[in-house]
């Protein structure tokens, strides 16, 4: 028997003020460094605009479908059986597939150099959408590592 218990969410975030989204809400605050929230919306909506420009479609929906993009179906989580550590592939959970979706997509634009915030953020959601580029290729990477590891699934528990 687990000795974890089950966490409640307990905190709500508010829709962001631009495009009532919770989703892009969350985003503005993965881009938030030490509170500077008005700096972080600035970096997403200018990145959003560069989106739709490029994509030629509504902002909202191509964040939508970078972000989509990116979330992964299978993660490996190690796991300590008669004395040595196997790393077992397991489903992820929706919740926990946008937030990594979404941390990868942030670190890997703050990854780029030379260029401003919201041009790396902006190059980086247009690969998302286009199925290339550093974060899609995480997620790739997470689900070959869980296919890689799919002999040691029977000590999932």
């Amino acid at each position: 028997m687990s000795r974890k218990k089950r966490v409640r969410k307990q905190r709500r975030v508010q829709p962001d003020s631009k495009y009532n989204s919770i989703k892009l809400a969350k985003f503005i605050n993965r881009v938030m460094l030490n509170g500077k929230k008005r700096i972080a919306e600035k970096i997403v909506y200018s990145a959003l605009d560069c989106l739709a420009k490029e994509v030629k479609e509504n902002p909202l929906v191509s964040f939508d479908k970078a972000v989509s993009n990116v979330v992964p179906l299978m993660e490996v989580k190690s796991r300590r059986v008669g004395g040595s550590t196997y790393q077992i592939p397991m489903e992820v959970r929706p919740e926990r597939g946008l937030t990594l979706a979404m941390r990868w997509i942030v670190a890997h634009s703050r990854k780029r150099s030379g260029k401003p915030m919201m041009e790396c953020l902006s190059s980086e959601l247009v690969e998302a959408y286009n199925l290339s580029g550093t974060s899609v290729k995480k997620k790739e990477d997470t689900h070959k590592m869980a296919e890689a590891n799919k002999a040691f699934a029977h000590f999932r528990w």
